[in-house]
């Protein structure tokens, strides 16, 4: 189990994380989401010890991890996938680790199989791994000391549509055997495949937590509808006290189905389509954290000697 509580960390006037609490449970994948710059890593290295809170702390298992003895053996931790000696070779590095936590070194050949690592890939350099074999073999380190406990930052970057599957599996078998996963990232899409609990943090402030279906149930409920006379339908939804904007061929509605149906039966107008508009982690995330976003929808620039040729 990983607590967080009251967590603070300040660079000077710059608040990197604010006041954030939550816990990560065992047997459970938590998502940790959020946009770069949200305060993500800067808790997870907080974790770890590498870096010092302002306030508040981190315990895991009940302990400050500086506290555990051969922490490699409790705590997977994956941090950054490039933060290896770059003249090591992917065997070497897990070489070290396994003695350094007292660990036979059969267990780097259990890792190398586990992450999918080809004996001639495990005698590469790792200046020449490609970003996704630098992934795996970080995932393999953090495994390497069979831990009760997963710290992963962003371990899918990197990594093909077949590698991102696998490590999905790979880690949902693992929280399924009780172990604890708290794994960040920015790609919102695929950790709503993995993870039971999300934790959606923006400018260093928690926004919202929970499992999907309890996040997604706070989002304002509306349809969307076409009909045979969409203007009728909209005057009487209207009259009715609801908000209607056009989408489309039809018209988006902040109502539920069975509220646009009755609108339609009283102002007996046909309905060709009805049905509930879907919202996604995506949107709600973006929702919640419009201020902190970065990017915003703009015009294209205009083309260079727009006005003629050079």
């Amino acid at each position: 189990m990983i607590t967080v509580d009251h967590l603070t960390r300040k660079y000077g006037d710059f608040t990197a994380v604010d006041d954030v609490s939550f816990v990560a449970q065992p047997g459970r994948v938590t998502g940790f989401l959020g946009p770069n710059g949200a305060g993500k890593t800067t808790t997870m290295r907080v974790m770890v010890g590498l870096t010092p809170a302002t306030a508040g702390q981190v315990t895991i298992g009940g302990h400050l991890y500086r506290d555990i003895p051969n922490p490699g053996r409790h705590v997977g931790v994956l941090l950054d996938a490039s933060a290896q000696h770059a003249g090591r070779t992917g065997r070497e590095v897990l070489t070290i680790g396994a003695r350094t936590m007292g660990l036979p070194d059969s267990r780097v050949e259990e890792m190398l199989a586990l992450v999918s690592l080809s004996p001639e890939e495990s005698k590469r350099r790792l200046r020449n791994y490609s970003l996704g074999m630098r992934q795996r073999l970080g995932i393999a380190h953090a495994l390497l000391g069979d831990p009760t406990v997963l710290i992963l930052d962003e371990p899918a970057n990197g990594l093909d549509p077949a590698g991102i599957r696998w490590m999905r599996g790979l880690l949902k078998g693992y929280a399924d055997r009780g172990g604890t996963v708290l794994l960040s990232s920015h790609l919102l899409n695929e950790v709503e495949l993995i993870a039971d609990e999300m934790i959606l943090i923006g400018n260093g402030r928690i926004v919202a937590q929970g499992d999907k279906q309890s996040l997604l149930a706070t989002e304002t409920v509306s349809s969307l509808v076409t009909s045979l006379d969409n203007a009728a339908l909209a005057a009487a939804l209207q009259a009715a006290g609801h908000t209607v904007a056009a989408a489309g061929d039809g018209l988006r509605v902040a109502a539920t189905t069975v509220e646009v149906g009755r609108a339609a039966l009283s102002a007996g107008v046909v309905l060709t389509d009805l049905r509930v508009e879907s919202a996604g982690l995506e949107d709600l995330f973006l929702s919640l954290t419009a201020d902190t976003q970065r990017d915003t929808q703009a015009a294209a620039p205009a083309p260079i000697n727009a006005g003629g040729a050079a």
